[in-house]
């Protein structure tokens, strides 16, 4: 019997063609309201769903979900070491990690995390292609050696927080660290509060846009900084700098600011001190003091008071 060149036999014959290239191919599964704690439980688990499962438990295994393949994790609880190592295509939702995890998620790619607790203490190591969303994360080296990153309305408690990592982005995030987005570069930060101490040290191509900065001797050794509507509180800012920018900014407890910087900076308010910076112009409104003492480099910037 033939079948006639019509579109409506046609789209049968595509139907059919899918149906045939998939015989081989294992359905997508669901794995729900199960409880492991063996060694590799699930490893290389592929085109699965795992929901409301709970990690844990006397055998104590490792690497539950290690080399999995287009996994979703909905609603499950975690309490063993190095749940989701080598993890490709995956998702991680409305999900728990507690500190027992240790280093929770490392060597993954393309993977989403959204409204999740994560408590992991080396979380997101070598990553890429990662997305967090509306998450609360207490990991004090978190997200070390990544890349392609995007974090959005999430809270983030880190001592290091990004350490070396590249092409982030980061928006409406509330964050508390210390040496928070040292060695990095290609980062873009908005809508962001960030009480921090040492921040960007050493950091290349950064952009940080209306957004709070806390912190005492942000962004030395930095290179292409650039601070936009930003409010910046802290001793000692923005020292070593190379092509620094300021635009629009205001500056709360910044004494013995730009020291030997390159910079160009429009600031609003007052600044408490600016100390022999390099070369540039500096504008505010008002300075309590300029300083020009004995340098070890030629510091020739312009300051310029406007009132």
């Amino acid at each position: 019997m033939s079948i006639s060149d019509t579109s409506e036999n046609m789209e049968i014959l595509r139907q059919y063609a899918m149906v045939a290239m998939n015989v081989n191919r294992p359905q997508r599964i669901s794995i729900e309201n199960q409880r492991f704690d063996e060694e590799r439980a699930l490893y290389n688990l592929r085109k699965a769903d795992v929901i409301d499962c709970t990690f844990a438990g006397p055998a104590d295994g490792e690497s539950v979900l290690k080399e999995v393949r287009d996994v979703n994790v909905i609603g499950s609880k975690f309490s063993l070491r190095y749940p989701l190592w080598h993890a490709d295509k995956f998702s991680l939702i409305s999900s728990e990690m507690d500190s027992q995890t240790r280093a929770p998620i490392w060597y993954a790619r393309d993977g989403k995390i959204k409204s999740s607790h994560i408590e992991g203490i080396k979380f997101l190591r070598e990553c890429q292609h990662i997305q967090i969303e509306d998450s609360v994360i207490f990991s004090p080296e978190f997200g070390w050696k990544c890349r392609d990153i995007s974090i959005v309305d999430t809270e983030i408690d880190s001592e290091y927080l990004l350490l070396d990592s590249s092409n982030i982005e980061i928006d409406q995030i509330q964050m508390q660290g210390k040496y928070s987005f040292q060695y990095m570069s290609q980062l873009h930060i908005k809508d962001s509060v960030l009480d921090t101490k040492d921040a960007f040290w050493h950091s290349k191509n950064v952009t940080v846009e209306n957004s709070v900065i806390k912190g005492e001797y942000l962004g030395w050794f930095s290179e292409n900084l650039t601070l936009i509507n930003c409010r910046i509180i802290g001793t000692q800012p923005l020292c070593y700098c190379e092509n620094l920018t300021l635009i629009s900014c205001t500056m709360e407890d910044t004494d013995l600011a730009f020291e030997y910087s390159d910079v160009n900076a429009d600031i609003k308010g007052h600044v408490v001190s600016i100390k022999n910076p390099k070369s540039g112009m500096i504008k505010a409104d008002s300075v309590g003091e300029i300083i020009r003492d004995t340098t070890v480099i030629q510091s020739k910037a312009e300051i310029k008071i406007r009132s």
